[in-house]
């Protein structure tokens, strides 16, 4: 018997990546984790490395920082930042996640009246202790919690503290074939929308799930600055490029300190400069002439202590690349 002829393999067109530096707000899709669209955007602007501040779910759309090159060494820094959400709470349906990718567990009848959600609304404003849901990538003992959800197990998890800023009721409906409240949510950083939602949704006394979820702010990032997918892939190499911010803007509320040529240098290499600045927690430091970002550091009792540092290959392949080079300065030291 003869082998039915194999049809030629197509290779695969590799991608020359290159280094790439700055930041690129993403509108991050729905159906999509924050790791695919972060691949997808690297691909796009054929980044060498590349990094996200943050996870959203893929039924969450909204605000996602995608850090490149450098940027990648102040992501962390952003994992701090306030939140700001809208989101749609779908009442009297409960489900296995609290989101509507879950399976539905219990239904109950919504007899809450409009007084009624305004007060339980108020009760969830300011410092919360919150648990965190089964359905989440927290570990435990080494595995993810959702490793422990999917195998139908449930383990005890420590209560959270989070702080809601501001809880606001865009809009709601109460009676209809499909109940919901629709909100707006800033907090801090670690809060699990879909576990307020389903809180809110059980202190109204007919339990609930996340319909939809978008995040519209984090920290100085807004929504109105973001890009999508869809519109990065129809521009150009150099239209992606000219969508990158600068490093610095994720140094917003770092204080600048700006040093000469000398100084600069010694402290690309690690070493601590003197100067008559004050106590400082956060700075950003900058180099005269070329003026460019050379990272973070902190002052005490007179010294500027390095914290993380760009290299000068980097700053090199920054100051070469316009517009990512303008320095985004903060208050002057």
């Amino acid at each position: 018997m003869i082998a039915p002829a194999q049809s030629p393999r197509v290779p695969r067109a590799r991608v020359q990546r290159r280094p790439v530096h700055g930041v690129l707000l993403l509108d991050k899709p729905l159906g999509l984790s924050s790791n695919d669209a972060l691949q997808k955007a690297k691909w796009l602007l054929r980044a060498e490395k590349a990094g996200h501040t943050g996870t959203l779910d893929p039924l969450a759309t909204g605000v996602l920082p995608l850090c490149f090159g450098a940027a990648t060494k102040f992501s962390q820094l952003h994992l701090e930042a306030d939140k700001t959400y809208e989101t749609t709470v779908r009442l009297g349906i409960k489900t296995t996640t609290a989101d509507a990718e879950g399976e539905v567990i219990e239904q109950r009848p919504v007899t809450c009246t409009a007084g009624q959600v305004v007060e339980v609304l108020d009760r969830f404003m300011g410092s919360l202790a919150q648990v965190p849901p089964m359905y989440s990538a927290l570990k435990k003992g080494g595995k993810a919690l959702y490793e422990y959800a999917r195998a139908g197990q449930t383990v005890e998890r420590e209560a959270r503290h989070v702080v809601i800023h501001d809880l606001e009721l865009l809009d709601m409906q109460l009676e209809s074939d499909a109940p919901f409240l629709r909100l707006r949510v800033s907090c801090s950083k670690g809060t699990y929308i879909r576990t307020l939602g389903e809180d809110i949704a059980e202190a109204l006394g007919c339990g609930g799930h996340l319909s939809a979820l978008r995040r519209v702010a984090t920290g100085p990032f807004d929504a109105s600055a973001c890009v999508t997918l869809e519109d990065l892939t129809a521009m150009d190499e150099p239209q992606r490029e000219a969508r990158l911010m600068p490093v610095q803007c994720l140094l917003p509320d770092h204080t600048t300190v700006t040093l000469d040529s000398e100084n600069s240098g010694r402290f690309l290499s690690g070493v601590r400069r003197r100067g008559d600045w004050p106590d400082l927690d956060r700075v950003s430091v900058f180099g005269e002439n070329p003026a460019a970002l050379l990272g973070s550091a902190h002052v005490k009792a007179g010294e500027l202590i390095p914290g993380r540092l760009l290299s000068p290959l980097e700053i090199q392949q920054i100051l070469e690349r316009s517009p990512v080079n303008q320095p985004v300065l903060a208050q002057q030291a």
